[in-house]
């Protein structure tokens, strides 16, 4: 949803490192109704009856079920901090697609998904399949693990830990997968 109109300048350094950005954002939402959004998708999440599972998010015609909001809503925050991670000053990336999702059902409170997600390369117009493995609280950093391979660059891309809100995440380096 929109939380605001923002401005960003992304700075591209010559050598290999994630970009230098600076946002600037009028926010439309505050705090509170953030945080409210969050506790809402995550008690949507908790209260299923069993572990949430799907394909092809959205499907071929654009159409989410609206059973599977939340874990889209997580693909796009989680995905984000992996396109934000590959991005160059000439490639960037979008969510494509959600091929498959499945929650794991855990004994804390934490809500954990695998996710396998398309993203779509501009300007090569490649498809990059990414593992993703999502952990969320609200309150908490969103943590995200990631594994790309895409067949021109082979098995080529794996992450630490990326952490935010389901709102948005921010880079914080962690362990490999």
């Amino acid at each position: 949803e929109d939380a605001g109109n923002c401005l960003a300048t992304v700075l591209y350094p010559k050598k290999k490192s994630p970009p230098v950005v600076s946002i600037k954002c009028s926010h439309t939402k505050d705090q509170k109704e953030i945080q409210e959004e969050d506790n809402r998708l995550y008690q949507r999440i908790r209260h299923q009856s069993k572990p949430i599972t799907g394909n092809n998010i959205p499907d071929s015609y654009g159409n989410i079920e609206p059973a599977l909001e939340p874990v889209w809503a997580l693909a796009v925050a989680g995905s984000s901090s992996i396109m934000w991670e590959k991005s160059t000053e000439t490639l960037g990336y979008f969510l494509a697609q959600v091929k498959s999702v499945r929650q794991w059902i855990r004994e804390d409170d934490v809500t954990e998904f695998d996710y396998t997600v398309l993203l779509h390369e501009i300007p090569t117009q490649e498809i990059i399949s990414c593992h993703m493995r999502l952990q969320w609280l609200p309150g908490r950093p969103l943590k995200v693990k990631h594994f790309c391979a895409s067949e021109s660059h082979g098995a080529d891309e794996a992450s630490g830990a990326e952490s935010g809100s389901a709102a948005g995440p921010a880079a914080e380096k962690g362990a490999n997968f």
